[in-house]
């Protein structure tokens, strides 16, 4: 096997590239890759033990554990943010610290489970929000405090694809990688 670049361990599935504009095709299959992480997450880390669970999937990156418990973390957020674009007039939200917040007791030692169910339990609130919503209340918006950018909801579906997917190449590659 060739030794992969810091970057390609980094981004196995390469960096997000936002599409202009997101047909009813893409947005179908975003929604159904959003639909479908929580099932492919827990796949992913079936049968691994804390010793594998505590393991990098790069130097300097985050273990298993941080990864699995980052993914609620992050996608909380995300559908509040949608619930908020779509009950405010284009609301200014609130950042935080990823890093930080993986670095928590409960991120770097507690039980995957816990993330995994919270997980499927959010994918099916926010999927169930998100697929009653119309191409117009897509467009609702909230701007974001650190890139001062209007973010609609329909762009949030093509990053949290990416986002579900981008953590889930994480955990599969390092596991072929080492074989587990």
């Amino acid at each position: 096997m060739e030794k992969q670049s810091l970057q390609q361990l980094q981004y196995p599935i390469g960096r997000y590239d936002p599409h202009e504009l997101i047909t009813d095709e893409k947005k179908e299959a975003y929604l159904q890759t959003i639909e479908q992480v929580p099932q492919a997450i827990r796949l992913a880390v079936k049968d691994l033990i804390d010793e594998q669970l505590d393991t990098p999937y790069r130097p300097g990156g985050w273990t298993i554990r941080q990864v699995v418990h980052h993914l609620p973390d992050s996608h909380m957020n995300a559908y509040i943010r949608c619930k908020w674009a779509f009950t405010e007039d284009n609301p200014l939200i609130k950042a935080y610290y990823e890093d930080r917040w993986a670095e928590t007791n409960e991120a770097t030692g507690a039980e995957v489970e816990i993330s995994l169910s919270l997980l499927e339990a959010l994918h099916t609130r926010w999927i169930r929000f998100l697929r009653s919503l119309s191409d117009e209340q897509l467009e609702k918006s909230f701007l974001h405090p650190e890139s001062g950018k209007t973010v609609s909801i329909r762009q949030m579906l093509g990053l949290y694809a990416w986002h579900g997917k981008h953590h889930l190449a994480h955990i599969t590659s390092l596991r072929e990688r080492m074989g587990w």
